[in-house]
């Protein structure tokens, strides 16, 4: 991986693992197919999943992921100037095969999953050995969420993965307009402070990053990276629900701040619950923030 050295210590010193590509595209796939929730937070549907005679090919992986949107990896074990494109043919053929795709998600994952596929935000994920800068600008030139995934194993039994790129469908509305946006979404509430405090959750999480995209659900907003980070629920009357990926065992838990929701029933996705109910909550939480992010 770009720049990143691993290290095995011991008490004589320390030994650098060195990295490594597959020995073939199909160990990479068969790696991450195996561990795909585990790995990119996709729930695995399909292997080698043929398009018909028309488009006459075989899409590598179809998944779904943790906010509901139908999601494609294609793999390679190298450096490919095809990849993005091969992705891109077969993402277009998703999109045109959406009954079929329900239909699948129907026999892996039961009706309710079926029922709740997200077609705003179908994605393309390529994991190859890596990716050229041609690769990277092509992707932010594209209406489709794409991410960019670079892989390395090291040793026998270690895998690296760095997201290179990650782009959101379409175009980010400008800062002005997405904060008249928020405030229109709270135009309706009691309490006017709830819709700027969700303005200002919203300009703190998007700020993060380059690589934030934001994915609209009827239950919650979701940040992401190459998977959430954050959910965001909509406002109540006194408080605003905010779910982080950031691990409860490694915070220390505040009453009325924030809250273990291991196993717990809720919106979104995240095991830390954080409340705010102030613009002072809002700081307080953003080390939180940053940390669950950086986890993403």
């Amino acid at each position: 991986m770009s720049g990143l050295k691993l290290f095995h210590t011991t008490k004589s010193g320390v030994t650098e693992v060195a990295p490594r590509l597959a020995e073939v595209e199909a160990d990479v796939q068969g790696l991450v197919e195996a561990h795909m929730e585990t790995l990119l937070d996709v729930r695995f549907l399909a292997s080698e999943y043929g398009t018909g005679p028309v488009h006459g090919g075989r899409v590598d992986s179809l998944g779904l992921d943790e906010n509901g949107a139908p999601v494609i990896v294609e793999y390679k074990r190298g450096v490919d100037a095809g990849v993005i494109n091969q992705g891109l043919f077969y993402l277009s053929w998703l999109v045109d095969h959406r009954v079929e795709f329900e239909h699948l998600v129907r026999d892996r994952l039961g009706a309710m999953a079926a029922s709740q596929v997200l077609w705003s935000g179908p994605r393309l994920i390529c994991v190859a050995g890596d990716f050229t800068r041609y690769d990277v600008h092509a992707v932010r030139e594209h209406r489709r969420s794409i991410d960019l995934v670079r892989y390395r194993l090291f040793g026998s039994d270690l895998l690296g993965l760095e997201t290179v790129a990650s782009v959101s469908g379409g175009t980010l509305a400008p800062r002005r307009a997405r904060r008249r946006a928020v405030a229109r979404a709270g135009a309706d509430l009691r309490d006017a402070s709830m819709a700027e405090l969700a303005h200002a959750v919203d300009e703190v999480l998007l700020g993060l990053g380059d690589g934030v995209n934001r994915v609209e659900r009827k239950q919650y907003r979701a940040y992401q990276r190459l998977w959430n980070f954050a959910c965001v629920c909509p406002p109540q009357r006194s408080k605003l629900l905010v779910y982080l990926k950031a691990d409860p065992k490694e915070v220390d838990l505040v009453p009325g701040f924030t809250r273990d929701v291991t196993g717990l029933g809720h919106h979104g996705t995240g095991d830390l619950e954080v409340q705010l109910r102030t613009p002072r909550d809002v700081e307080r939480a953003q080390d939180l923030f940053r940390a669950s992010y950086a986890a993403a």
